[in-house]
């Protein structure tokens, strides 16, 4: 990994990654044609998902397109924890219908499908060549990434995930080309998010927030980001789960979570994310609830590491840490993650999710994923040096 993701405040020359240009507001997404057309793009892929297309949010964006006398394709088959098979598919219609730009139309599954197909069709090869960090080297085509759910923050940032099934492993691909040129964050599309959706991406964002704050990476400008971010979750999370109409709630979850994702596209991430990745890419598990269920065992492993910056997490949750010491202070972090994702309705262990998607968690599955997230990137990062038996022992309480 690059040295702008090594270091903490030491005086290295740092990076910091975001869109050219990000829509956030009400009806901000009625501007897709304009920044199409300021991006010299005239045949678009939208990449979407099923899920999108029945609940009447790809209407609502081809409606916009078709009165702006835009022509476009659509690609509506992303999957959850999308596939490098469905990344091939998708780059494959791009190809025969000779399309010139990207739209990806969803949350963190379509926004990845897209970027993988960017890879593919400005790059060319298979995409497990860019595994790891800036393996491209030509740009991608304009892409405009518009966001419907409030969590993974992928449509403005240079990660993209992808699992490959021969492996069953989720692949990280860093790559600063796959940053979008547009960034859209529309509340008014977002409203018709479940709560079990609105808890899980909440949660996820709460991860990049909180993984950004006390990665060894960070800088005064992700602090700025993170610190936002996690007080605006505070705020607006269970308001947003509990009224999914509530406009207000919306909103702060939209600069909640691109907050977050300014965050840890610039300071990266840690071993939530490591080991989460390995359940997704094992059980095809919602991304989101695994980081909700791990956040708080990691965290309590990386205390000793981090005390300061967790007992700031603590007030930043509305704790009330007067007169406790560090430990306390820090300690009190952990329990307000955990009575935030009680009250949102995340299940309370790994088994249990398993069971809510029909899938069964085995515990001898460990030693095979605590070995695959030894090797993610998002690891490298973390504040406290996880051993392999620390990994093991997290996936066990988990359970």
């Amino acid at each position: 990994m690059s040295t702008d993701v090594k270091c903490m405040y030491q005086g290295q020359i740092t990076s910091f990654f975001i869109p050219t240009v990000t829509l956030v507001g009400p009806n901000c997404s009625k501007e897709i044609p304009y920044r199409l057309k300021s991006l010299g793009a005239k045949h678009p892929l939208i990449v979407t998902d099923k899920g999108i297309v029945a609940c009447g949010i790809l209407k609502q964006i081809t409606d916009i397109l078709d009165a702006a006398g835009v022509s476009y394709v659509v690609f509506d088959g992303a999957v959850p924890n999308p596939t490098d098979k469905n990344v091939h598919d998708a780059a494959e219609v791009y190809k025969e219908n000779n399309c010139d730009s990207l739209i990806t139309l969803g949350g963190g599954s379509s926004h990845d499908c897209g970027k993988g197909v960017g890879f593919l069709v400005s790059n060319g090869g298979k995409i497990q060549d860019y595994e790891g960090v800036d393996k491209s080297t030509k740009p991608f085509p304009p892409y405009v990434a518009v966001n419907t759910t409030a969590g993974t923050a992928s449509e403005m940032t240079r990660f993209c995930i992808i699992t490959d099934v021969a492996r069953k492993v989720k692949m990280a691909i860093v790559d600063w080309r796959c940053t979008p040129s547009v960034a859209i964050d529309d509340p008014v599309l977002m409203m018709g998010m479940p709560p079990s959706l609105t808890a899980a991406t909440g949660m996820d964002a709460l991860t990049h927030a909180v993984e950004a704050y006390v990665s060894t990476a960070a800088t005064p400008m992700t602090d700025a980001c993170a610190e936002k971010a996690i007080e605006y979750i505070n705020r607006y999370l269970r308001r947003a789960v509990a009224n999914g109409k509530d406009k207000e709630a919306r909103e702060g979850m939209c600069y909640a979570e691109y907050l977050a994702g300014m965050a840890f596209n610039n300071a990266s991430l840690g071993h939530v994310h490591a080991m989460a990745h390995q359940l997704g890419g094992f059980y095809n598990l919602p991304h989101g609830e695994c980081n909700a269920i791990l956040l708080p065992y990691v965290c309590e492993y990386n205390l000793i590491a981090a005390r300061r910056r967790f007992g700031r997490i603590a007030k930043l949750l509305g704790e009330r840490t007067e007169g406790y010491t560090a430990n306390e202070s820090a300690e009190a972090a952990v329990k307000a993650i955990r009575e935030l994702s009680r009250d949102v309705n995340i299940p309370e262990g790994l088994i249990a999710l398993g069971k809510k998607y029909g899938k069964e968690v085995r515990e001898e599955d460990i030693p095979i994923m605590t070995a695959n997230a030894q090797k993610d990137a998002c690891g490298l990062t973390n504040p406290r040096m996880m051993t392999d038996a620390a990994v093991a022992a997290i996936y066990k309480k988990a359970l």
